[in-house]
């Protein structure tokens, strides 16, 4: 084992497209507390090589306690651990992730644990019957939630409150109500629910009626010795409680809110804090993923306990998942005593930190070497690359390369060269990492592909239709 307990020697094996990069790399990491060897498959693409493959070419192991295979490797590693009495395992899927892979493999990410519980509100949960509210609940904590509130509309009968509230306990979900109603509160609390939003100094009395943890809030959002005085009753009465300053709108107090927060902190060092994010995110015409960043922000910083989430308008759809994965990312982070980067990418959706893992020079050594008509498809800062052994062309519009491309007459493979050329237009266009033969990575804005790492994709120009759809 070296130094930092990890392996003593690692066995790279590559492909003869890849082996300068990787070797320039490896030199760029030196000092390593590990040896290195690299093996070249005499393969174009190591990533492409099956187990059986492996096993034909590679004749030793040259004395190295783990070998390292490409990230896209989807061949079997237990057979080829067990053949060769060495751990394989698959790196990074790009050689320039490599240093960010060996830092994990010293320090492992755990994006198990967070602090900051979500709350996520039904908002129209009078106007939906209790399947429905079931099935929206039963979404929203499949995304993170670990409460649900039932919003309660002031104009909107809910006679059908005690059955939903029930019907959410016994699914397992704790279960809060949201009014400035007295009544709704009242009803919700006796049916079982947990807290209660939200209470003023007026209406301390719910709280005294039932055991439900009461959100307090001010009279008036700029009333902050109102929250003052609820705070200080309740908890002179020995009773649990949470405050909610009220976050809100830009324009309309928000920056004065954020004072108010940190003004209930320091007042109260010890006190549960929640924070309603619904005025920021819902009412900003701005992507969610990095408003909810920044808000987390302020929460870690403020040790804010909870947050209340909603997804009403289309463009907050997962602004659940994507606080979920916030929170994770900053408490690592946070114990960690460092910046919020390096934590994850989840919430990296639009671009990407390192989206050009080849420069225009590099490609252009590919391109030089190929020898077959297959088209590869690259991106570079200079934009798309599209190259066989005919030419290598570059054009940031993929109508620019359409005079270019011979598809032979094969429709199949002319529909699969346009949508990866759709694919590499966008990723240049925003900064993400391209990949041919693979789906761009949205973050937690887009559901990530099933992919099966010990197998390939069928054979053929293009993907099987799913099932029980029309053929081409």
């Amino acid at each position: 084992m070296s130094r930092n307990g990890g392996p003593e020697h690692i066995l790279f094996l590559t492909g003869e497209l890849a082996e300068p990069r990787l070797r320039r790399v490896l030199d760029g990491l030196q000092p390593l507390d590990f040896q290195t060897t690299v093996v070249n498959l005499g393969i174009k693409v190591a990533a492409l090589a099956t187990t059986e493959i492996v096993l034909r070419r590679l004749k030793s192991t040259h004395g190295a306690d783990l070998v390292l295979l490409p990230g896209r490797f989807r061949g079997d590693l237990a057979r080829l651990s067990a053949h060769f009495q060495v751990p394989f395992e698959r790196g990074p899927e790009e050689v320039e992730d490599l240093p960010q892979h060996f830092r994990r493999q010293a320090a492992p990410l755990d994006l198990s644990r967070y602090r900051t519980r979500i709350f996520a509100e039904i908002v129209d949960a009078p106007r939906l019957d209790t399947p429905a509210i079931l099935a929206r609940a039963a979404a929203f904590r499949a995304d993170g939630a670990d409460v649900i509130d039932l919003g309660a509309l002031p104009d909107d009968p809910f006679p059908h409150l005690e059955d939903a509230v029930a019907a959410l306990r016994d699914a397992g979900h704790t279960v809060s109500v949201d009014s400035l109603e007295p009544d709704f509160l009242l009803r919700g609390a006796r049916a079982g629910a947990s807290y209660l939003l939200s209470l003023t100094e007026d209406t301390l009395w719910v709280a005294r009626e039932t055991d439900a943890v009461p959100v307090l809030i001010p009279t008036t959002p700029s009333d902050l010795p109102s929250l003052h005085r609820a705070v200080d009753t309740l908890t002179a009465e020995g009773r649990r409680c949470i405050a909610d300053p009220v976050l809100e709108p830009i324009h309309h107090g928000f920056t004065d809110s954020l004072l108010r927060y940190h003004a209930i902190r320091a007042r109260y060092p010890d006190l549960e804090i929640l924070m309603g994010i619904g005025n920021v995110t819902e009412l900003t015409d701005a992507d969610t993923p990095g408003m909810n960043a920044l808000l987390m922000g302020i929460i870690s910083e403020l040790r804010i306990d909870h947050v209340l989430a909603v997804q009403v308008s289309p463009h907050c759809r997962r602004a659940i998942r994507e606080f979920d994965a916030a929170r994770r990312q900053f408490l690592a982070a946070h114990e960690a005593g460092a910046l919020p980067r390096n934590f994850g990418e989840a919430l990296l959706c639009l671009r990407d930190r390192k989206p050009f893992v080849s420069t225009p020079d590099d490609v252009a050594a590919l391109a030089a070497q190929v020898r077959d008509p297959n088209y590869r498809i690259e991106v570079t800062e200079q934009g798309v690359h599209l190259y066989n052994r005919d030419g290598h062309h570059v054009g940031t519009d993929p109508f620019d390369l359409y005079p270019r491309i011979d598809a032979r007459g094969d429709a199949g493979h002319a529909f699969y060269l346009g949508v990866e050329l759709a694919r590499a237009q966008i990723a240049w266009q925003l900064g993400k990492r391209y990949s041919q033969d693979n789906a761009l990575r949205w973050g937690v804005a887009v559901d990530p592909p099933a992919e099966d790492a010990s197998g390939f994709h069928a054979a053929g120009p293009t993907k099987p239709p799913k099932p029980g759809s029309a053929p081409p």
